[in-house]
């Protein structure tokens, strides 16, 4: 007995086993796609986010503001405290410099005249952000001010690393803020002097990293998102209180990138429906090809279903239905289904032909 003890303990000793731990207290990772959570623990835990806040502020502002628009500081910057890119009263500064120095270097000041320029308070443009989060499914989640710091009153802004990787799942698909996650230097000019950033964000020197956000404060602790492309898989990471976000978010990224494939679900270039009838004296044809991120055996699991619809009356390009892919009893998909009309040729004719045709209108 004592022996088979020993031989399985220099067993485990000498077989390296890769095992990865994760110091966060909520973590997930998410594709940027679908939505799909691949892997992720406290989710839905309601935390602290200190200055990741900035991803909803930045948003806002890409979508409500004018970006070529020069905004004079006012005193409102006296309000702020933390991290900042050092305004000054009276300076006029563009709305896209100010993104800049909000994102790169999580300047507090520059969100409080952000939401400033946006809303005309504050507190007004916390009600923007809680009616974002409500519209984009940020469940839960609650909005108090711009940059994240706690409030005197003690109240800050809460979320969860599911709402977080939600939001910038959506943030994502605006141009704009994708070039501005991304940046890691910045130069600019405003009216009163020079502006040089670098990103706080190290994560970038990682070439599949496409952008980020920090955070920290004393009570929030570090706090982390950000994105990554590679091989045509595209995801989100959110870790919240987490004292090794740096580590943890490589260590993810690497493990699903080894464990994950983008496979070809949908191609439209040999895109057929089988035994469809209703509309088989008309070709029935999609516009993309539809890539979903797996497991070998997930691939197996896929499905697909073609959801028809037997219109009536129909025009060349309409929509008939789409293609919805599944995945354990869930549609993570829906690609729309066109109809191609094909028009009648016309019936070629000589001149003679087309005179007697005119002739025998009479």
């Amino acid at each position: 007995m004592l022996k088979r003890v020993v031989l399985l303990t220099m067993f485990f000793i000498f077989i390296p086993l890769k095992v990865f731990a994760y110091s966060a207290s909520s973590l997930i990772a998410m594709d940027l796609d679908n939505g799909r959570v691949l892997y992720g623990y406290n989710t839905n835990e309601k935390r602290l986010i200190a200055s990741i806040t900035k991803i909803m502020t930045c948003l806002i502002a890409i979508e409500k503001g004018n970006l070529d628009e020069k905004i004079e500081v006012d005193d409102i910057i006296y309000k702020s405290f933390g991290s900042a890119i050092y305004l000054e009263v009276g300076e006029k500064i563009t709305l896209k410099d100010l993104l800049y120095g909000l994102m790169l270097r999580s300047g507090n000041d520059a969100a409080l005249v952000i939401a400033k320029y946006i809303s005309g308070s504050t507190q007004e443009f916390a009600y923007l952000m809680n009616e974002y989060a409500s519209n984009i499914g940020m469940k839960n989640t609650n909005f108090v001010n711009p940059h994240g710091l706690e409030e005197k009153d003690k109240s800050a802004n809460t979320s969860s690393a599911y709402d977080m990787a939600l939001l910038t799942k959506y943030a994502m698909e605006n141009s704009i803020f994708r070039e501005i996650f991304k940046t890691k230097n910045y130069t600019t000019k405003s009216s009163t002097k020079s502006y040089v950033w670098h990103n706080k964000n190290k994560l970038l020197d990682e070439k599949y990293i496409t952008g980020g956000k920090t955070g920290f404060t004393e009570l929030a602790r570090r706090t982390l998102v950000s994105t990554a492309s590679k091989d045509n898989i595209n995801l989100v990471v959110v870790t919240l209180n987490d004292p090794d976000d740096w580590l943890d978010h490589k260590n993810i990224y690497n493990k699903i990138f080894k464990d994950y494939q983008s496979y070809l679900i949908l191609k439209k270039d040999d895109f057929k429906i089988k035994n469809e009838k209703y509309y088989q004296d008309y070709n029935l044809y999609i516009k993309n090809d539809y890539y979903m991120t797996l497991t070998k055996d997930e691939l197996k699991q896929v499905s697909i279903n073609y959801n028809i619809y037997k219109l009536k009356d129909f025009i060349n390009d309409d929509i008939v239905g789409y293609a919805e892919i599944k995945l354990d009893k869930k549609i993570y998909h829906k690609e729309p289904i066109y109809i191609e009309v094909k028009k009648v040729k016309e019936e070629k004719l000589s001149w003679w032909q087309k005179f007697r045709r005119w002739l025998f209108k009479w």
